[in-house]
């Protein structure tokens, strides 16, 4: 199936920048938000960020407050993960999970644990797929892939309640 070829190429390609790559340079809020869109090409919804959210994760204390009006690399690394970690956690969740982190305080070496976790699991994702799977193998692979993430959720939310005590 071209379809699956042009999946499996893509998550084995497209990734968050790297830290090295994350840009030097202050950026003011809408710049921030624009640059989440490129943050996350496999799943553009993904990066769906407001100047808003960005004030609530300030206020919840989630993401460090701007210097002035602008935005660090520090900043895009934190809201990268963010960005995705919102996908399967609540706001204090997140909250928990970053600051239970060892390198939670050091943006780098946060944002290069969580690049290697990401590139990690899509590597082990795009060894599932075979571009001569038919439909059946599909709906079964979906199937598999649901209710993995549905335990995997389970076990993360438990264990962020462990860590909370």
């Amino acid at each position: 199936m071209d379809q699956l070829s042009q999946l499996k190429e893509k998550l084995s390609k497209e990734r968050p920048a790297s830290w090295e790559n994350l840009p030097d340079i202050e950026l003011y809020k809408d710049q921030v938000v624009g640059y989440m869109q490129r943050q996350h090409t496999l799943e553009p919804e993904d990066a769906q960020l407001t100047g808003a959210m960005i004030n609530n994760y300030i206020k919840s204390g989630l993401l460090p407050r701007a210097s002035g009006k602008k935005y660090t690399k520090d900043h895009l690394a934190y809201l990268t993960a963010i960005c995705a970690l919102k996908q399967v956690l609540s706001v204090s969740e997140t909250d928990l999970l970053m600051k239970a982190q060892p390198e939670g305080k050091d943006a780098e070496r946060f944002y290069n644990e969580y690049t290697m976790l990401l590139d990690e699991s899509l590597k082990e994702t795009v060894d599932l797929i075979n571009e001569s799977m038919n439909r059946e193998d599909l709906a079964r692979m979906a199937f598999k892939l649901a209710v993995t993430s549905y335990v995997q959720k389970l076990l993360c939310k438990k264990l962020l309640d462990i860590l909370k005590i």
